[in-house]
Order: structure tokens, then sequence, then C-alpha cells
């Protein structure tokens, strides 16, 4: 999507549709009033009628409206003014995508406006919206599919020359932004047989290709073996696709030798629960739990685009967990990387074995801070339910950063204890702790497993369990938590 800014009389703005937002009092806003006296009063006829749409994502499109340069004008509801914010702005961005996609229109300007916010953040989050509203994923489809939507352009208007220089950097955003979701939802989206560990490490090569500021190395199960990752590789022990540990480093022009921030990511391509094996129905969207390694390759998408004076290192540990005769067992012990010794009592309890060894990896690289995210428990999705995504961290001042960041993206976490009553539930008789504790504060009990492997760093857990994607007709991937990661990046460079 190519984006762009206009200022000027909307009246006069020569597109294929313009897009503006009605209130349920039917009070005009500024924009709203020069619409208005442009097209002789069809506004108010169409209030007069009772046409305007009044509730929440409402729409009417109006063809060749009389007095406008606009072929179209698309009016959409957006509630009561006071209860109008940001995430509503996105709502009615939503809504006006599915109208756009529709119809004929090669380009598109936005008159939405949200009262005492910021140019920047409502093209951004206007920008971020459209582009999310318009991911397709058709790729395996043979048969018709769904025609592609023909807007190419999308506009925002603004009202001074200081609002044009914001709300371009706003778009600039949204476009890497939108990009980086793309990636992730695509990687998830794809099925078990077609994205494995292996298609993971190509997607980081192809990424790093022929950017000096990117490298990756790949490291296969022998490597693992030396460097003593029992962890890990206990979760891939039955499979017969090959593990990898996927590291993308990017270096930011400007951070020099700066220690780098690392995000570690999640990345089980497909989880039976191994010997643990889960109940059949639902489990096709075990495929989803390599979503922390698509969320970090998204934000490593994003960030190759923006290029912010920041170093970052992406570490991911990809695998399969499957059932066979080489399975790991329940009851079996393992020693990790850190050389500690885990009782396995669980073997869908995978993900924590698989980071934990990750965690350690990422310690060479003496990182700033260290950001882990996973699909991690079931646990976190009962207490968080599909809005939030659980954050758990030891540090006060990083929780703050992400929990501002997740505001700023309007990709929201909520904050989780890590407590050591919860801690000492993982006691073992057989080695230094097990893998899980009982079935109450199970996400909480996932996180302390994880602190163990990371005393002495800065480091903030995001469980997404909940939050990476969708089940029902609407099933699919939904980007999270790139949001989140971009601007708590952009934040921490001071671009953001």
């Amino acid at each position: 999507m190519d984006f762009f800014v206009r200022s000027g009389q909307p009246g006069s703005f020569k597109t294929g549709c313009l897009i503006l937002g009605v209130f349920a009092d039917g009070k005009l806003d500024e924009r709203g009033q020069q619409i208005d006296k442009a097209s002789k009063g069809l506004l108010r006829e169409l209030g007069r009628r009772g046409d305007l749409p009044k509730e929440p994502g409402g729409t009417l499109m109006v063809t060749d409206p009389r007095g406008l340069a606009a072929h179209r004008l698309l009016l959409v509801g957006c509630g009561k003014p006071a209860a109008f914010s940001i995430k509503s702005l996105r709502s009615a961005t939503t809504a006006a995508a599915v109208e756009l996609a529709a119809v004929g229109a090669a380009d598109a300007i936005s008159l939405l406006s949200c009262k005492d916010v910021d140019a920047y953040t409502i093209a951004r989050h206007g920008g971020e919206a459209l582009a999310g509203a318009f991911y397709r994923f058709d790729l395996l489809k043979t048969g018709t599919k769904r025609p592609a939507p023909k807007l190419k352009r999308f506009g925002m208007m603004v009202d001074s020359t200081t609002d044009r220089r914001h709300a371009k950097r706003g778009l600039e955003h949204a476009s890497a932004i939108a990009a980086g979701s793309a990636a992730a939802r695509e990687l998830a989206n794809l099925p078990a047989n077609h994205c494995t560990p292996t298609h993971l490490a190509n997607f980081a090569r192809k990424l790093a290709a022929g950017d000096k500021a990117m490298k990756v190395k790949i490291l296969g199960e022998a490597e693992m073996r030396k460097l003593k990752m029992g962890s890990l590789l206990s979760v891939t022990a039955g499979a017969v696709e090959p593990a990898k540990l996927i590291v993308l480093e990017y270096k930011g022009k400007g951070a020099k030798s700066s220690a780098p921030v690392a995000l570690v990511g999640k990345g089980v391509t497909f989880d039976t629960g191994g010997i643990c094996l889960k109940p059949p129905p639902g489990m096709d969207e075990m495929k989803f739990d390599m979503g922390g390694a698509a969320g970090v390759l998204g934000t490593m998408t994003a960030i190759a685009q923006l290029r912010p004076p920041i170093n970052v290192v992406a570490i991911i540990p990809a695998c399969e967990n499957m059932p066979s005769g080489t399975a790991t067992r329940p009851g079996d012990v393992v020693r990790s990387m850190s050389g500690k010794t885990i009782e396995i009592l669980n073997t869908d309890a995978e993900g924590r074995l698989i980071l934990c060894d990750a965690l350690t990896y990422a310690r060479r690289y003496k990182p700033a801070a260290v950001v882990d995210v996973a699909t991690l428990t079931g646990a976190c999705v009962i207490a968080l339910g599909h809005h939030l995504t659980g954050l758990m961290s030891k540090d006060d001042k990083l929780a703050a950063e992400l929990l501002a960041a997740g505001e700023q993206a309007q990709d929201r976490a909520w904050r989780m204890p890590v407590e050591e009553d919860y801690n000492k539930e993982l006691r073992s008789n057989f080695a230094d702790f097990a893998n899980v504790a009982g079935r109450e504060g199970g996400a909480v009990t996932a996180a302390c497993f994880l602190s163990r492997f990371t005393e002495g760093l800065s480091w903030a857990h995001l469980d997404i369990a909940g939050t990476a994607w969708r089940s029902g007709r609407a099933k699919g991937a939904t980007g999270r938590p790139v949001g989140l990661l971009v601007q708590f990046l952009l934040s921490r460079a001071g671009t953001g």
C-alpha cells in the first residue's frame, strides 16, 4: 500500500473515495461541515432522511456525490463523540476498508480524525488498520479466490505543515509495522507441513540477504549438542524434522557497540503435546504454536524497513514436538545449557524447555534487555482471554516500558506476578526443579520457570497464547505482538 498525506479543502480532493466519520448525535465536525458545504447540504439532507449511519462501524456509500471532486463519499458511523478514541478510529478505518475492498476505487483519502490526538498517532493507526484489514491468506487455494482489493493508495488529511510532517512519519511507521504484522501472520497461518523449522530459518536468511545491517546464523542439532542444549533437544527428540536455532542480528546505524536488545521467540512449528498427547479437537491450531517466532521475525521485518539506531538480536529456537519411540517421556530428567537439571513431568509444557536454552544462549550478547515471546500457556488465556497479552517481569522499569509501548501501539499487555511463592511449586525430588507445577496459576509458574534462567538479566516474558491467533470462523493469526515490540524498540532508540 502506498500511503500519502493531503491538505486543503476536502471537497476539492480528486480521489476514488473520501472517508468521513459521522457521529450518533448528528452533529458534524469541522471536516464534516466542509464536506456538507461543498456538497450543498448533502449530509444534512441524508440526516433528515435518517440515512446517516449511527452505530459504530455502520457505513453508507454515496456514489458521485454532488459538489465533490471525489467519485465516492463513504460515511462511517463513529458512535458518540465523547467515546471516540484511537481504538474507535482503528475500528472505523477497518469498517471503511471492508467497503473499499468491494469497490473499484484505486485510491482513497481518510478525513477521520480524533479530538486532542496528534497527527502522527492518527496517521499511524489509520494506516495500520487499513493495511491490516486488507490482509489476505490464500497462498494455498487453487480454486476461486477472493479478488484482491483494487485500492493501491491511501491518504490521510492534515490541517497544517507541522501536521503533514508528523503524519508522514506516522504513515512510514504504519507501513513498516503493517509489513511486519503481515509477515508474522503469513508465517503463522502456513500449515506445519509448509512452515517447518527450516522454513523459518530460510525466512531469516532471506530477510538478512543483501542487508549490511543484518546478519544471520543458523545452528543445527549437532551444534546444539556441542552447546549442551539438552532441554531444547529433549523437545525435538521425537521429531523427524530437524530443529534449528535461528540467530538474526540487526546493527543500527549510530548505535555503535551498544548492548543489543534480545528478542527470543518460541518456534514450535507444530505441537502435538509429545507423549502427553493433546486431545484431537482444536489440535490443527497448534500450527500457531510458533506465534512467538513469527512475531519476532515480523518485528525484525519492520525494523529492517525503519532502520532505527538500536542493536537487536533475535533468537528463535524452532522445532516440532512429536510423539514417537524416541520422544522424551514424562519423568525424564534433562540437563539444560545452563547446567541446571529439569524433571519433565509434562511433555506438553515444551515451550519453556526450548526457551530456557535460548535465553541462556542470549547471555553471550550481554544484552541490555531480553524479551521472550511465546504462545506459552492455556492458563494465560483463562486469565486474560483474547484481548490482552500476559506480561511477567521482575524488572519494574522494563515492564513499564513494555506496558507503555502496548498502550501506544494499541497492542496492550497486562502485568502478572512473578513471585517466589509460585516459584516454590516447581520443586522436584529428582532434579533441580520440574517443568510444571500445579494447574493453578499456570501462566505465572511458567514465567517463574523461565526466570530461573534469567538471573542478572533485565528480562520480561510475553505470553501471547490468547492474542496470537483467533479461532472460529475468523480463524487465523493476528500478527500480535509486532506492534508492541516495534514500538518498544522505537522508544528505546528515541525515534518513536
